[in-house]
């Protein structure tokens, strides 16, 4: 379809509701996390409740939201980036969730713990250490230090707790940030988990961590409440880089997520219209459905008409970013390749971006400029 074409069939194919567990999204557009460093102390505020709120009345079928750090001294980076723990900080995202709803959307949380790309000293909690699979960054460098079985016992105590806390104050489903080279992506890459014990090795190994996270984190919450798994194999400033080269090794590594409790698999690139694997059309989230019959998102420039890198990265590119065709993007969910179709940067230029495209106004899509990052538009 092009950006004047039939908006008959983006209608059709985008408009169909989506059912998973307890939870019924209106379409099948979603927002994609995107970190927006707009919550003064770690709590998000009025503006960030009308930020997503817009999205859900703009036609937003499922928002998940930013990522939020989990209560665990070294999960974070930031104290402008959200929590997910402390009355403060939970009262805030209940406004989120309120105002969502009465927009007519659903919203899942990304609770998420950075591991070994957080800086030594970086707050909300400056004197924690910086903790990883192996005491090893992702570019190969020695960091911070390994994580001991207590501190792996914590950080999933930590997960569950905040997934439980989800379900309390009304959220729809709780998505675990398992992708880009944060903790659990570092346990699940060779290059940044070296440990010689029950969680390092073989891919059935390196999964073990996901796995009991996961499992823990069903364990808290409703056996209807959904857990979306988001995942990569490119990692923060290593885009090259792949947890699993063939489909059998991804098959190894997403089996023990399901058997523990996901429902739903994001599957993060660059482009979505790549192929995952040589001799198949399909991209990641396409693979991942076919190996595990599970509901899969898709991700990655979506609407646009370059990748992220250059909108994100200075030196890379113009920055700008134009609406592009989504006829491939129809193609593949008329195919049931994946289910749904997460906007990132596309939804930061346009709040009614899903509204637009579903009602054919495509004419009226609004550029995405890097400018927009600088507010919470």
């Amino acid at each position: 379809m092009s950006i004047n074409g039939s908006a008959e069939r983006a209608a059709q194919v985008l408009s169909r509701p989506f059912t998973v567990g307890g939870m019924t999204v209106p379409n099948r557009i979603a927002m994609a996390p995107m970190t927006r460093m707009s919550s003064p102390g770690g709590v998000p505020n009025a503006d960030v409740a009308a930020y997503y709120a817009r999205r859900a009345a703009g036609g937003v079928g499922l928002i998940i939201t930013e990522g939020t750090y989990i209560e665990h001294p070294s999960a974070g980076l930031s104290d402008s980036v959200p929590r997910f723990y402390g009355e403060d900080a939970l009262a805030g995202w209940a406004e989120v969730v309120r105002q969502v709803h009465l927009a007519g959307g659903r919203i899942a949380p990304q609770i998420w713990h950075v591991g070994v790309s957080r800086p030594e000293g970086a707050p909300p909690h400056p004197e924690a250490p910086v903790l990883s699979p192996s005491g090893i960054g992702l570019d190969g460098e020695p960091v911070g230090r390994a994580m001991t079985q207590d501190d792996v016992d914590a950080v999933i105590a930590a997960f569950a707790e905040a997934a439980a806390n989800a379900e309390r104050i009304g959220f729809d489903g709780v998505e675990l940030h398992g992708a880009h080279g944060y903790l659990i992506d570092q346990f699940l890459w060779s290059a940044t988990n070296r440990r010689g014990d029950a969680y390092g090795g073989d891919p059935a190994s390196r999964v073990r961590f996901a796995a009991e996270l996961v499992a823990a984190c069903r364990k808290a919450v409703s056996a209807e409440f959904p857990i979306i798994f988001r995942m990569s194999q490119w990692k923060q400033d290593h885009y090259d880089a792949r947890m699993a080269e063939t489909p059998q090794e991804l098959e190894a590594l997403l089996t023990p997520l399901v058997e523990a409790g996901v429902d739903v698999f994001h599957s993060s690139t660059r482009r979505y219209w790549t192929p995952e694997f040589e001799g198949s059309e399909l991209n990641l989230a396409g693979w991942t459905k076919k190996l595990t019959g599970k509901s899969t998102i898709t991700v990655g420039s979506v609407g646009l008409d370059q990748d992220f890198l250059p909108t994100f990265v200075p030196g890379t590119g113009s920055g700008q970013a134009q609406a592009a065709d989504i006829e491939n993007l129809l193609d593949r969910l008329e195919r049931d390749e994946f289910d749904l179709v997460a906007i990132g940067r596309a939804l930061l230029a346009d709040p009614e971006w899903a509204a637009k495209v579903l009602g054919g106004r495509t004419a009226e899509l609004v550029p995405y400029s890097p400018e927009l990052l600088g507010t919470l538009h």
